[in-house]
């Protein structure tokens, strides 16, 4: 008894509710809102999210305080959730983590598990292999000393998170002495086979390239032997990595060049196919490019222009070489767009501008790709991931 009892204060006290309205079934499903919380902010909002005409409910049915969640990570099947705590040196929690609780997928409501060191400062991305057994973590590090490194965490039957096993760390290319002067892992993804992990190392211009073997559980990465990393141009600064569905073809956003790299990948190696530049003919702003996603049908890529752009540029995809072609931008009226996800319909688009302070749903035309009209805006200080429970 006195064991629940606790469970039952542990729940409550990292946990609160907003609403006490019964949650709608099959036309809502829990929206997951990530968000940085030196502001105002408070951690991980769950709102709902009408599928049919795209709108968030008012308010939060939940709001989880935390600190830092700023990249939030889906299991398979959607009743885990994992979200690192970017916390680091001058913070509040100068230590960062990584968190771990249970959804109810009817209601989003979450559930606290447990949480650990991610042995990192600033941790910015996560994601799990595809056996479910390893999460890779991705600490950024702003510091020059140590730097970025990557944190593999293994996950217990339960979903429990586990201490860091293993640690990989990188050569900075020193190509920006305001950016580059250390490593900074900014992703961690793994190929559609779950064979190779990559990470994007924003401080170093490369791609790692890492076998996973989970037999090995104290230390399951390894570096491929033949292409341990992919060069990239000096001062470009690679972001995030998507695959195509088949795992055919890699798209990576370099974000201090403003550009999406296309790879052709096979077994775990990657060739340079086609780079290009996100801003408009004639820009003369600031470009930073940021998150990138496939649509759910696989025929177009969409890619956030940060900087002062601030617009969602949408790629159709050769279904033959994978090959990218300008179809159309749009602004995410704000500043900011930290991330972004589609729907699984392919009809909305829902953007977390961070510097503005708002979750932005747009509508979108599954067929030919094109980003229109707003279908709603809602304030929420510091929006920083979004995800949606499907």
């Amino acid at each position: 008894m006195v064991k629940v009892m606790a469970a039952i204060l542990l729940a409550m006290a990292c946990t609160s509710s907003l609403s006490a309205a019964p949650a709608q079934h099959g036309r809502t499903i829990p929206l997951l809102i990530g968000t940085y919380t030196e502001g105002q902010s408070r951690g991980i909002y769950v709102y709902r999210f009408d599928r049919q005409t795209g709108r968030i409910g008012p308010r939060p049915v939940q709001v989880v305080p935390a600190p830092n969640p700023s990249w939030l990570t889906l299991s398979a099947g959607g009743r885990r959730l994992y979200a690192v705590n970017e916390n680091g040196p001058g913070q509040r929690d100068p230590v960062g983590r990584v968190s771990a609780w249970r959804i109810d997928r009817a209601s989003g409501h979450l559930a606290p598990i447990n949480r650990v060191l991610s042995l990192g400062a600033e941790p910015t991305h996560s994601s799990l292999s595809r056996d479910g057994r390893m999460l890779f973590v991705a600490n950024y590090s702003g510091a020059t000393d140590p730097g970025g490194t990557l944190a593999v965490v293994p996950v217990a039957g339960n979903g429990a998170l586990q201490p860091v096993t293993q640690i990989k760390t990188h050569r900075a290319s020193m190509a920006d002495p305001a950016r580059q002067l250390a490593p900074h892992v900014h992703s961690v993804v793994s190929s559609p086979d779950g064979r190779f992990v990559f990470a994007q190392d924003l401080g170093a211009d490369r791609i790692y390239v890492y076998a996973y073997d989970p037999a090995q559980r104290e230390a399951p990465l390894a570096a491929l032997r033949d292409q341990p990393w992919v060069v990239l141009p000096p001062g470009s600064g690679p972001r995030h990595l998507v695959f195509s569905p088949d795992g055919h073809h890699a798209y990576v956003t370099l974000e201090m060049a403003g550009a999406v790299a296309v790879f052709d990948h096979a077994d775990g190696h990657l060739t340079l196919r086609q780079t290009l530049g996100l801003a408009p003919d004639g820009f003369a702003g600031r470009v930073g490019a940021g998150a990138l996603h496939l649509s759910p049908d696989g025929r177009y890529l969409i890619v956030a222009d940060r900087g002062t752009d601030n617009s969602l540029v949408t790629f159709a995809v050769d279904p033959a070489t994978g090959g990218l072609q300008p179809a159309g931008r749009r602004s995410v009226e704000g500043e900011q767009p930290r991330e972004f996800t589609i729907d699984r319909s392919g009809r909305f688009v829902i953007v977390a501008n961070q510097h503005s302070h708002a979750v932005i749903v747009f509508h979108r035309d599954p067929a030919t790709g094109q980003i229109g009209d707003r279908v709603q805006s809602l304030a929420l200080d510091d929006a920083a991931d979004v995800k949606l429970v499907e």
